[in-house]
């Protein structure tokens, strides 16, 4: 049987330096009511989205930028890189 190289949880390998303005933005957050599953609610592995009521709350600063949101909602879900010097440092 192999053993991980790090056991545990994986997210103590990575840093996330926050930026004040968010990376991640709806084209139009409206039709996020129109969508049946919510996808993204689910389909992020650092739970960025959340549905609260009747709105999409985007929870950008637990975003380790792996681009499942893009893939998932590419109408309506607008991912960027994050500025310089801010977003996530992956240590080995």
């Amino acid at each position: 049987m192999l053993e991980a190289k790090f056991p545990g949880d994986p997210l103590p390998l990575l840093e996330i330096n926050v930026d004040n303005t968010s990376h991640i933005s709806l084209r139009e957050p409206k039709n996020c009511l129109l969508c049946a599953n919510k996808p993204c609610t689910y389909i992020c592995p650092s739970q960025v989205f959340e549905w609260e009521e009747d709105a999409l709350k985007i929870n950008y600063s637990r975003c380790v930028e792996c681009g499942a949101c893009q893939q998932i909602c590419p109408e309506n879900i607008i991912w960027e890189y994050p500025r310089a010097g801010y977003g996530v440092t992956y240590h080995y």
